[in-house]
């Protein structure tokens, strides 16, 4: 993404009227605790997905409530830490998923930090530490069983035992083994 691209990016995110299961804003003026980012980065990666979202975002730097402002943010300000958190991340989730990019959008208001999440694979929820995360609105919590659930079917492996034989005749059942059934 070019300048003019996150730019747009970030008016649009900064135009919603609430925050979405999929899109948070941070403040973190000077830090944010890593535990807490990786519990964010879980619960936007299995939203985007629940979602049918292409991405979640964190962003860092703008106020939450609206009319959402840059205020900016000194978070690993050092590029080389900044880049560490990739691999940091990465160390901590279901197969090693970070993120899609981490953005930095300076500008005169103040530096933000767009942190692109890339959704949850097709049938493997994203953990952090072990432990699964979500949204509900803006609220930060375990991922339900049932959001769980609806990721891991997005794979079924098919079931021999669910098809239907449209040629199958009463007489092709073999009544020893629907009495076993019974």
């Amino acid at each position: 993404m070019d300048e003019e691209e996150l730019r747009h990016e970030l008016d649009e995110l900064m135009a919603l009227p609430i925050e979405t299961e999929w899109v948070e804003f941070k403040l973190a003026k000077s830090d944010f605790h890593f535990d807490k980012l990786g519990k964010y980065f879980s619960a936007l990666s299995n939203e985007a997905n629940l979602k049918h979202q292409d991405c979640g975002w964190l962003v860092f730097g703008v106020s939450n409530a609206p009319p959402r402002q840059v205020v900016g943010t000194r978070y690993r300000h050092d590029p080389a830490t900044l880049d560490r958190l990739k691999k940091e991340v990465a160390d901590a989730t279901t197969s090693r998923i970070t993120f899609t990019e981490i953005y930095e959008l300076i500008d005169q208001r103040g530096r933000v930090l767009m942190f692109q999440i890339p959704p949850a694979p097709r049938g493997i929820p994203v953990a952090w530490k072990g432990h699964y995360y979500g949204r509900e609105s803006e609220s930060l919590g375990p991922l339900s069983i049932t959001e769980i659930e609806g990721i891991r079917r997005q794979v079924k492996q098919p079931d021999w035992t669910e098809e239907l034989c449209g040629e199958a005749k009463m007489g092709d059942l073999d009544p020893e083994a629907i009495a076993e059934a019974r």
